[in-house]
């Protein structure tokens, strides 16, 4: 009975680790991502905002020689496939020893989105030229990461992604000031060449008493400096507005009975500083509990309770490895129920308490 008991537990975790990063699959994608397109080294910062992508992307050597291009493009949520192309070129940097060109031809890709375990995420695919979609040139194969080796303006949204920097607003001004850039080998202005007029001759001129010309001061031209626009720090959102905005995921009824239940809360997942907030009947009871692998229990007097409870669990943050994943085991009448419950910048998980009759 306890072999098959163990086997359930095990098979249960695998699910759930499983379901989790599909869950998230749209969150995550937002980040800067390193590999290869068409065997060209890139690197490219993809901004989800709501089901359509930006950012920009780099086809580089080094950091002395490259192209970067801003990108567009859409996140099937169903499929896990994201794809965009590169849009418009915003820049070009090369020096005399430069070799090689890369990034000559816009492209455009597509690339599952999994991740193997171990904290890898993923991005592989095909690539074709962006004029031709059906003429398929090469693979991308990249990984998400953490350091960037090219700064620019969307570090700003994905530092500040989970707080804040996913509005609209947000990700629209940043655009506005990253995609304004022109390129460093545009051609040069043509120099117009005045025509001479040609010459005819003229009448005899009457010499007469030479007289100083007067010299006017020209005015000196006004200057105007660009003014450098400011962005305003986003306000992270309360925990109440993060409760009242998310959807409500239904998880699970627990019948209830006797003078109280105890509620015990565990990181489902590795220890990667996640924290909870729990709400009873849409009030707040409990906040900052940061789960780990030792158990924060909670009590509640059945007497208290309506027939009918609603106890949902809101993510204050989603540590380092979204979701925010819970395992809370409630003990009542010496009886264990368990739930499984993940919560992200989206969703909260809601089970309900329902007393026995």
């Amino acid at each position: 009975m306890s072999g098959t008991l163990l086997n359930k537990n095990i098979l249960a975790v695998f699910l759930l680790s499983f379901c989790s990063c599909t869950f998230s699959n749209a969150q995550m994608i937002t980040g800067t991502w390193k590999g290869k397109i068409n065997r060209q080294k890139v690197e490219v910062k993809i901004i989800q905002q709501g089901d359509s992508l930006t950012g920009t992307s780099y086809y580089y050597e080094s950091v002395n020689n490259y192209r970067r291009y801003s990108i567009r493009g859409y996140f099937d949520v169903r499929s896990n496939e994201a794809v965009w192309w590169d849009d418009q070129l915003l820049e070009e940097k090369s020096t005399k020893l430069s070799i090689s060109s890369p990034g000559k031809i816009p492209m455009l890709s597509r690339a599952d989105f999994n991740c193997p375990g171990g904290n890898r995420m993923m991005l592989d695919g095909k690539v074709a030229p962006k004029a031709d979609e059906t003429n398929i040139k090469g693979e991308v194969h990249m990984d998400k990461t953490y350091q960037s080796s090219f700064e620019d303006e969307w570090d700003f949204v994905i530092d500040n992604y989970t707080s804040g920097a996913n509005d609209p607003e947000v990700i629209d001004s940043i655009k506005g000031i990253a995609y304004q850039q022109k390129t460093e080998t545009e051609p040069p202005t043509k120099p117009v060449v005045p025509v001479k007029p040609i010459e005819k001759p003229l009448p005899p001129v009457i010499a007469k008493k030479e007289e100083k010309p007067v010299v006017t001061k020209e005015p000196e031209p006004t200057v105007i400096k660009p003014v450098a626009k400011v962005i305003e720090p986003v306000k992270a959102p309360t925990i109440e507005e993060k409760f009242v905005t998310r959807k409500k995921t239904f998880i699970k009824d627990i019948p209830i009975s006797g003078d109280s239940i105890e509620l015990r809360f565990y990181d489902n997942a590795e220890i990667d500083g996640d924290s909870i907030s729990l709400f009873l009947n849409n009030k707040l009871i409990f906040e900052h509990i940061r789960l780990t692998a030792n158990p924060y229990i909670i009590k509640l007097a059945v007497s208290e309770l309506n027939d009918l409870n609603e106890l949902t669990m809101v993510a204050e943050n989603l540590g380092t490895i979204p979701p925010n994943t819970s395992y809370m085991v409630a003990i009542i009448n010496e009886e264990r129920y368990d739930a499984y419950l993940a919560s992200t910048e989206g969703e909260s998980a809601m089970i309900r308490l329902i007393k026995a009759k």
